[in-house]
């Protein structure tokens, strides 16, 4: 008896875990830090710290060995804002790790260190996969943090509390929290004949088809959020949704919910302004795509760890 992809966790029980930003081993204590947690982890002989520059991470390199960790004494001279210095957790053997955003203008760090993105470390393999999870949870944290130094009640300036994950208003008692936008990304399988749904957005390298996307609206779950946004953007009506896989996505603080989609019609009405192209594919030309190289014309998948090429794999494997 064959048993639908709908009704197994194949090819994975935990295929997040197979996702780039998703390697965070981290023991956050977000529920029992004290007040002086911050001073206790900055003063700890271990401790390291992540050191951002205008919102992008900045990388030391000695002989071509990257490193994203910085002692304390290595801050001299870069003007880290303490207000920003954030406590991201501990490591196993108890080592802090924090934080900061430096004063230190971009420009003139390129001569001494490596400044990139979140995204170009992911892709280009800079930081190995804990490192890279402690980067998201960092760059999210900073953003948030910066984008809440006022209240959002009576306009005071805001106090940074528990090491960054809580600010509070002096003047009017308003607490805040860090947020986490949802977004659904999915994959819509034609069974019937055996064919999947993607598409290319406007903005894609030449050639690169991936899985819909969307972000879920407010009082909105997540199957009706991938309804809504297969519907909107291809014209394709969906039925069952399966959750397969989730992924911390830094850009700024967005979750993506891997799901797959079972399509119910099968004539595509892209929507012209979200999409440049879309279309059926087959398995065997999706197999294709993902040993395509990126370089070329395409059609290729999204790279590897991008939860849409998970997606794509454990379609294409999930039958052998």
């Amino acid at each position: 008896m064959s048993i639908s992809l709908f009704e197994t966790d194949a090819p994975h029980p935990e295929a997040s875990r197979l996702t780039a930003f998703s390697g965070n081993r981290l023991d956050r204590a977000a529920e029992h830090r004290a007040e002086d947690c911050l001073e206790q982890a900055v003063a700890h002989d271990g401790s390291h710290i992540l050191v951002f520059a205008g919102g992008k991470l900045v990388l030391k390199h000695d002989d071509q060995v990257l490193d994203a960790l910085f002692a304390r004494h290595e801050l001299a001279g870069l003007h880290p804002d303490m207000e920003t210095l954030i406590l991201l957790g501990y490591r196993q053997n108890g080592e802090p790790r924090l934080a900061v955003s430096i004063g230190a203008p971009v420009e003139q760090l390129e001569s001494q260190f490596k400044i990139t993105d979140a995204r170009s470390a992911f892709r280009d393999g800079l930081l190995d996969e804990e490192t890279l999870g402690e980067v998201a949870q960092a760059l999210s944290l900073t953003h948030w943090n910066a984008a809440n130094r006022f209240c959002g009640k009576c306009g005071t300036k805001t106090d940074s509390q528990l090491g960054g994950y809580k600010r509070s208003c002096p003047a009017c008692g308003h607490m805040m929290f860090p947020r986490t936008d949802p977004v659904v990304i999915m994959l819509t399988v034609d069974a019937e004949n055996d064919r999947v749904l993607l598409g290319r957005g406007h903005h894609f390298a030449p050639g690169m088809y991936s899985t819909l996307a969307g972000f879920v609206e407010p009082g909105e779950t997540i199957e009706d959020a991938v309804r809504r946004e297969t519907l909107e953007e291809s014209g394709i009506e969906t039925g069952r949704v399966r959750y397969h896989a989730s992924q911390p996505w830094p850009m700024p603080h967005s979750l993506m919910i891997g799901c797959y989609a079972e399509a119910l019609s099968q004539e595509i009405r892209r929507d012209e302004q979200e999409l440049a192209d879309c279309r059926w594919f087959s398995r065997q030309e999706v197999a294709a795509m993902l040993e395509a190289d990126h370089a070329g014309e395409g059609p290729f998948a999204p790279p590897g760890g991008a939860i849409a090429h998970r997606l794509m794999r454990d379609w294409v494997e999930w039958s052998r």
